[in-house]
């Protein structure tokens, strides 16, 4: 089944079930059977869903701004948001979670986080933890991920040539199906090794003269000042790697470095712990017990995955919590029954993206 075909069979039942008034009830039931933590999962907060132009992923975008607030606003109404800090305080004190706990998360840290989600985070008197890859705050150079749809949106080659992956495929022309083999070109080079990724998608730098280095407007990082306004103004800020890398597919050693150096760095920037890590792409071939035994050694408490879902704070499972990603083509209804009862309106994401 397409994904497409499972998110209309969803958005259908949420709009019937919000329309005949299911959703407290069912909410009311699902937190007398279960005990869990609901963790949202974002990318980005633009404007618009489709920008004229735009030359980056569109998956990645999350919600629109009045999207993000209405979303914002009915989980404040119908849940109880939470800081991971405080999630944690609940661990130590060996406390149960208020019922509807839910937290809300960002993977990569764009500066649109900063510019459209942060002010409504505030206006609201809500808190959102951010995780980043310091590397990319430290150079403000664009993600490679991003950068090799870019690549595939933009170049004026006839054929994308990959024979690290077998692919010979001719190029369209229209940007909507650039992006869709873009979104195929991406799926499948995350099944290489670390080294591999790197390799070919500086090849395409080379050979189709797109340098990231020249970087982008509509894909840039957010600075080191402004995540220190935003720690300052109330928002948690956690880890999400140096280089956005794959980390089980990195030998022990790089691993490491990813893991410890993230911590390092946002420790000396913003002068507070960092607790609380994101797996960088986050998907069942992103992160393995080795992974895991490195965060926890590293010193973090916790660890988030992008597999669907929500997960009880338990000890096996408090390196491997599941999130529900939020995309843009949720209604207000969708979104809120989504959130009301995750096992039946909730769907998996991409396997390969966060």
């Amino acid at each position: 089944m397409s994904l497409s075909s499972r998110a209309g069979r969803r958005q259908i039942l949420a709009r019937r079930s919000h329309a005949a008034g299911l959703l407290p009830a069912l909410r009311r039931l699902r937190a007398a059977l279960r005990q869990d933590l609901r963790i949202l999962a974002y990318h980005r907060v633009l404007d618009s869903a489709d920008p004229d132009g735009f030359s980056f992923d569109t998956e990645l975008i999350s919600a629109t701004g009045a999207q993000f607030r209405e979303q914002m606003r009915a989980i404040k109404r119908d849940f109880h948001p939470m800081r991971f800090d405080e999630v944690l305080s609940c661990i130590d004190a060996d406390r149960r979670l208020p019922k509807g706990a839910i937290l809300v998360t960002f993977d990569d840290g764009y500066d649109d986080n900063y510019r459209i989600a942060y002010p409504i985070l505030r206006e609201l008197g809500m808190s959102a933890m951010f995780f980043v890859s310091t590397g990319h705050i430290d150079s403000g150079m664009p993600y490679a991920y991003d950068w090799l749809v870019h690549m595939v949106c933009t170049t004026s080659a006839p054929r994308l040539l990959a024979p690290e992956l077998g692919m010979d495929w001719e190029i369209p022309g229209a940007l909507p199906e650039r992006r869709a083999l873009a979104a195929r070109l991406l799926d499948q080079l995350k099944g290489l090794d670390d080294a591999g990724q790197e390799a070919l998608i500086a090849r395409l730098e080379r050979e189709w003269d797109i340098p990231r280095s020249a970087g982008h407007p509509d894909c840039r990082p957010m600075s080191w000042e402004q995540l220190r306004e935003m720690h300052r103004g109330g928002m948690e800020i956690g880890s999400h790697g140096v280089g956005h890398r794959m980390l089980a597919k990195l030998p022990r050693a790089q691993m490491s470095e990813e893991v410890n150096g993230s911590k390092q760095s946002l420790e000396r920037e913003l002068a507070a712990p960092a607790q609380v890590l994101s797996y960088p792409v986050g998907g069942p071939d992103a992160f393995d017990a080795a992974t895991i035994e490195v965060v926890r050694s590293a010193g973090f408490r916790m660890a988030c995955s992008y597999m669907a879902g929500t997960s009880a704070l338990a000890p096996d499972s408090r390196y491997c919590m599941r999130r529900l990603p939020v995309e843009s083509e949720m209604d207000a209804a969708w979104f809120s029954a989504m959130v009301s009862v995750p096992e039946v309106f909730s769907y998996s994401s991409r396997l390969r993206t966060g």
